[in-house]
């Protein structure tokens, strides 16, 4: 499953279900899925499906966990293992794909263990913020500082103090400030940043709010 950010909020990637000739769909949409093949591995698979869907792969993907329970899906499989990729805001789906993103708080209907995935993966997504930069995965390669807190509090769901975002941040040493600028409306232009950590032993770590 695909999560970008559209219109401020978190967006899933879906595509129109397909059946057979005659055949009445439950559901119209579905997540992006396939059947397991014994030659390829589970992590290839879902990069290969990723970037179909995209054309491209994401930047971030990661195993979420497996979903059955007798719970309905498009396909015959008792049981399904999703995979969350992570897609930078404002990409679309290609011309290609019969599909685009939908926000997940307003999604059509979907069969119960998909929707179940869903869920799954905004929870984990959402989990990882302090872990993992995850956050920078969801944003264009150059950003505001005020786009960046915007969506961290977005996937942490509750706003954050302006000053203490930035002293969080310049303690976490993950960005590095441009020399490119953009206007904001009437004030003073913003500086954009990138995401760069600074080398050190361990991987680098998300940024962690009190």
């Amino acid at each position: 499953m695909l999560l970008t950010v559209l219109d401020g909020q978190l967006a899933a990637a879906l595509v129109r279900a397909e059946g057979r000739p005659g055949e009445r769909l439950r559901e119209r949409w579905t997540l992006p899925w396939e059947p397991g093949a014994a030659e390829e591995s589970l992590t290839d698979a879902a990069e290969r499906l990723a970037r179909d869907v995209m054309g491209t792969a994401p930047h971030y993907l990661e195993q979420i966990g497996a979903f059955g329970d007798g719970r309905r899906h498009p396909g015959p499989a008792s049981l399904s293992v999703a995979y969350v990729g992570l897609v930078p805001a404002g990409a679309s789906l290609p011309g290609d794909t019969d599909g685009d993103f939908f926000p997940v708080n307003d999604l059509p209907a979907l069969a119960p263990r998909q929707r179940a995935m869903v869920d799954a993966a905004v929870a984990h997504v959402q989990q990882r913020v302090g872990q993992a930069p995850v956050a920078f995965r969801l944003l264009p390669p150059t950003f505001t500082l005020s786009e960046l807190q915007e969506l961290y509090e977005l996937l942490l769901d509750r706003r954050l103090h302006k000053a203490s975002f930035r002293r969080s941040l310049q303690a976490a040493r993950i960005v590095e400030p441009t020399d490119e600028w953009r206007s904001e409306g009437r004030g003073r232009p913003a500086q954009l940043f990138r995401y760069a950590p600074r080398r050190r032993r361990s991987a680098p770590r998300g940024v962690r709010f009190e």
